[in-house]
């Protein structure tokens, strides 16, 4: 299909020069992301007081990944295969990360040991620790991988892999990208849920991110679906994508007056124990995520 931000700014020329392509930006993304979902592993792994074995993997991890991301994007400047098989390593590890650390939260939500009929019950998912957050780091693997490799001929779906090797998407890139922030904003939407389930709903800003984010996740499966998109379709997914970033900010000002006491103290306890800072930057990350897939490719391969 044309590229997205040519129906949508057909006069914006200096968006068509940028230094830096889609990809690029995608995998910038990546690596910032890794470091803060390692700071945001740190900060939930401290509310239980005290962080033994298994629980430091995610908060090492995730800092050490986004530097070795920055890492390979300096190495691709000369040596494009081998950033991309280094960047390939990172991911797949993430996806590893996330995958036992969302099974070991798992653990946690049921009592293996317990009664019959009382080892499952939903109140234990949402006072134990967040089975999907863990997932947050298989979910940067997934779409980090998709951006190490470039897609030749643009638009064909077709990734060129090491040794001439190609691999033929489903889809074009454009449309796994639409596809992929839809997936991302599920895991914020059903996070977020599950969190604010435990309140009961009382506070009615409480379904702001049910509501848009639920629109936003639509909107982005309906384009990733749409080969040939129109103006009002590309314009409405930038609202999608614009209200998922107002979400996360309005999300992060309301818990932060949570944690903050009366006089108007940051109180850590209530930072680990209360309303998590980080948790409604999700859907701003993935409002921005959302929008750089708009973005034009500037890779393509070696003739």
């Amino acid at each position: 299909m044309s590229e997205p931000l040519e129906l949508l700014l057909p006069r914006a020329a200096w968006l068509r020069r940028l230094p830096f392509g889609r990809d690029q930006v995608m995998l910038l993304l990546a690596a910032v992301s890794e470091a803060l979902s390692g700071f945001d592993a740190w900060l939930a792994h401290r509310a239980s007081g005290t962080m033994r074995g298994a629980e430091w993997v995610p908060v090492i991890f995730g800092p050490v990944a986004g530097a070795v991301l920055l890492v390979a994007g300096v190495i691709a400047l000369r040596r494009r295969t081998l950033a991309s098989l280094l960047a390939t390593a990172v991911f797949a590890a993430s996806i590893v990360v996330g995958i036992v650390g969302a099974w070991l939260h798992l653990q946690r939500a049921i009592l293996p040991t317990g009664p019959a009929g009382e080892r499952v019950a939903l109140d234990l998912f949402f006072w134990a620790p967040p089975v999907l957050g863990p997932l947050a780091f298989t979910f940067i693997g997934i779409f980090g991988t998709s951006a190490a490799w470039i897609e030749d001929p643009p638009g064909s779906g077709r990734l060129l892999l090491p040794g001439n090797l190609r691999l033929q998407l489903p889809y074009p890139k454009t449309n796994a990208y639409f596809y992929i922030t839809a997936t991302g904003v599920l895991i914020a939407l059903v996070s977020s849920v599950f969190d604010h389930a435990a309140t009961g709903f009382d506070d009615p800003w409480l379904w702001l991110p049910t509501a848009g984010g639920t629109f936003a996740a639509a909107v982005a499966t309906i384009l990733g679906m749409i080969q040939r998109p129109t103006t009002t379709d590309l314009w409405t997914y930038v609202g999608a994508m614009v209200l998922l970033l107002a979400i996360g900010a309005v999300g992060a000002v309301l818990h932060l007056r949570v944690d903050l006491s009366s006089g108007g103290y940051l109180i850590p306890e209530r930072l680990l124990r209360g309303a998590p800072l980080m948790a409604p930057l999700l859907f701003s990350n993935m409002g921005l995520v959302g929008l750089v897939a708009l973005l034009p490719e500037r890779e393509h391969a070696a003739p």
